[in-house]
This record gives structure tokens, C-alpha cells and sequence, in this order.
């Protein structure tokens, strides 16, 4: 890999955006070299949770790499790359395995999108959120529209979309964009701790529970709670429950396998 970072620890994977230079902007390569490595540690049954992180103090991500958007020689072109890049997010949203996002610095554009598309948002305080596109003449391509409204309402997704402005950490908080926010140096410290937090309890219950919350946005209510009890009526058949029960009630840790 030239432009990311892989390093694993015990059942936590971390991959860091490599590009501090141009801060860790999305080219081709990059969203090709994610794709691969998010279906690899995806069908890795050692991996239990994954931290996306930026290289250096800088930048989460500060976007798609403008001189390739600039060289796009059409609208099916164009719209292609879009493709690309809403095919990470999604695959990165289907993962078994919850994705922590450790947001240092800039997230716009692109980066924004990618650190949406993860399952927990952590940030440090001098991070920095939003869909500048409408200042090059494009809009949000790689999911944001959509997540954005997903996440933080139709109106925090319009202001965002259509005026371009940055919002800080503490705004991203107040608005549910990010779940905490944390000083810098500690921001690597927390996203590992609620990580290993994860990695500590029964995979298929974690990969269950990811798979409900979030299918709620798109299903009614009445669908949505059918899927739960389906998934509850299986979590209740596996070793993983009889361990955790029987851990439980006899005081002890449990030792989850995953089966």
C-alpha cells in the first residue's frame, strides 16, 4: 500500500490515510488500496472493530484530489468516479466489524463523507467538518447528501451542502455529526479504548446490532422491529450467548468465539 497505513493489534485493526503532504486527499489509488483492505480485514475473523484515522496533526482528510476531478473529461467520467468512491462508503458501512473514525484536523469533502460512512465518529478538538464542493462548482459525491441528511437532518444537510462552511468540533458534537470530542492527543487513546471496548464483546451480537441500527433508517418501523426479533431469535442460538449467559450468572468474564 502507498497510500494508507494497515497496523493491527490484537483484534483491532487501525488504518491511517497516508498522504500528509496534500493532507491525505482521496485520490484513485487510495480508494482503490481502502476498498481492498476494508473487504480484506472484513473477512479477517481476528479483526473485531476498525479506527480510520489521518496521518499527521493536519488533516483527517481534506477531500477528493482535485488535480484528477479537474481532468475528468466527461459527465459519464465524472460520474463514474462518483461511483467509485460511494462504493467504499458503502462497502465501508457494510462491514461485519463496526468502524470507528478518528478525526483529526480537516474532514471535507471526501473526507467527510468516508468519516460519515464509519459507524462511530470520535474527534479531536481542532477538527474541522464540511461539504465544501459548491466553492469548486460541484456538489457532495461520494454519499454526502445523503448521510449528511441522515445524520444530522434535512436542515444541517442543506446548510452544510449549499453554503460550504466549516463547522468545529464542538458544533459536530452539538448536531450528532460526531459522538465525542476529545483533545487531540488523547484522540488516538480514545478511539483505541472504545475499539478494544467493542472487540470485547460477542462479534456476531456486535455485527447484529450494527446490522439493525443501521437498517432503521431505511425500514418502517413496523419492518424494523421484525428484523431485530429475527436477529435477537438467532443471537439466542449461538455458543456466543451460552458463553455470555453462563458468564454471567457464574461471575466470571466472558470468552467469546465469534460462533
Amino acid at each position: 500500500m502507498e497510500t494508507i497505513a494497515v497496523e493491527s493489534a490484537g483484534a483491532v485493526a487501525t488504518v491511517r490515510l497516508n498522504r500528509p503532504s496534500v493532507l491525505n486527499a482521496l485520490n484513485l489509488q487510495m480508494l482503490d488500496e481502502l476498498s481492498r483492505t476494508f473487504a480484506e480485514l472484513d473477512a479477517d475473523e481476528n479483526v473485531r472493530a476498525v479506527i480510520l484515522t489521518g496521518t499527521g496533526p493536519k488533516a483527517f482528510a481534506a477531500g477528493a484530489d482535485i488535480s484528477e476531478l479537474n481532468a475528468l473529461p466527461s459527465a459519464r467520467a465524472a460520474e463514474a468516479q462518483a461511483r467509485r468512491g460511494q462504493a467504499l462508503t458503502r462497502a465501508l458501512e457494510r462491514m461485519h466489524v463496526p468502524v470507528i473514525a478518528a478525526v483529526n484536523g480537516f474532514a471535507l469533502g471526501g473526507g467527510c463523507e468516508l468519516a460519515m460512512a464509519c459507524d462511530i465518529r470520535i474527534a479531536s478538538e481542532n477538527a474541522r467538518f464540511g461539504q465544501p464542493e459548491v466553492n469548486l462548482g460541484i456538489l457532495p459525491g461520494y454519499g454526502g447528501t445523503q448521510r449528511a441528511a441522515r445524520l444530522v437532518g434535512e436542515g444541517m444537510a442543506m446548510y452544510l451542502c449549499l453554503t460550504g462552511e466549516m463547522i468545529d468540533a464542538a458544533e459536530a458534537l452539538r448536531v450528532g455529526l460526531v459522538q465525542r470530542v476529545v483533545p487531540f492527543d488523547e484522540l488516538q487513546a480514545e478511539a483505541r479504548r472504545i475499539a478494544d471496548l467493542i472487540a470485547s464483546k460477542a462479534p456476531l451480537a456486535v455485527g447484529a446490532a450494527k446490522r439493525a441500527v443501521a437498517a432503521a433508517g431505511s425500514l418502517s418501523l413496523d419492518d424494523g422491529l421484525a428484523l431485530e426479533a429475527q436477529l435477537f431469535g438467532r443471537a439466542v442460538m449461538t455458543d456466543d450467548f451460552r458463553e455470555g449467559s453462563s458468564a454471567f450468572l457464574g461471575k466470571r468474564k466472558p470468552d467469546f468465539r465469534g460462533r
